[in-house]
């Protein structure tokens, strides 16, 4: 139970560091082969396929921390259920976006595999590349749910409500009341 805790809660941040070490370091032996003469014919495209799984487990990130960019003039509108509701109905539109980007990514990913189609350079299967999409918002369908139960069980009074808007939660790191 305790690895599944820890899973939970380290998962997007391992696959980030990861992703991103690889990349950098694929990038940076790059320049210094480049610069003594000799190029990696693969080292392109493994950065760019690391940045693409790192953009969809970015995604799934965003949503665990909430973080993600986000229009709040009407939230600023409305008392703190109100913002509840219209917060849980946008988590559940995002839910069946990523819901949908995993069935259809998955059924995409299956697909080249199956034609077995390869990169150029790596020689490594496509649907391996393509399967960024649906584990990534997989991971963010995981996230949303969670978020989705937090805020219902603040909604129905069972923990406590805790809405702040990013201004208010930074006059809070600030301690201050800056206008």
């Amino acid at each position: 139970m305790r690895l599944l805790k820890t899973i939970d809660q380290r998962i997007e941040e391992a696959l980030l560091v990861l992703f991103s070490s690889v990349m950098v370091s694929v990038i940076f032996l790059q320049v210094v082969m480049r610069l003594s003469g000799n190029s990696l014919s693969w080292s392109e495209e493994l950065g760019r396929y690391c940045f693409i799984w790192l953009v969809y487990v970015g995604i799934s990130y965003g949503v665990k921390k909430q973080r993600h960019l986000k229009v709040d003039v009407m939230l600023l509108l409305l008392k703190d259920r109100g913002k509840l509701v219209l917060s849980i109905i946008s988590n559940l539109l995002f839910l069946t976006f990523a819901i949908l980007v995993v069935r259809y990514g998955t059924a995409i990913s299956l697909q080249l595999l199956s034609f077995g189609q390869q990169s150029p350079a790596l020689h490594i299967p496509m649907g391996l590349v393509y399967l960024a999409a649906p584990i990534g918002l997989g991971l963010t369908a995981i996230r949303l749910i969670q978020n989705i139960y937090k805020q219902i069980r603040m909604l129905i009074g069972k923990d406590e409500m805790n809405l702040k808007n990013d201004r208010e939660e930074m006059q809070d790191v600030k301690g201050g009341d800056e206008s």
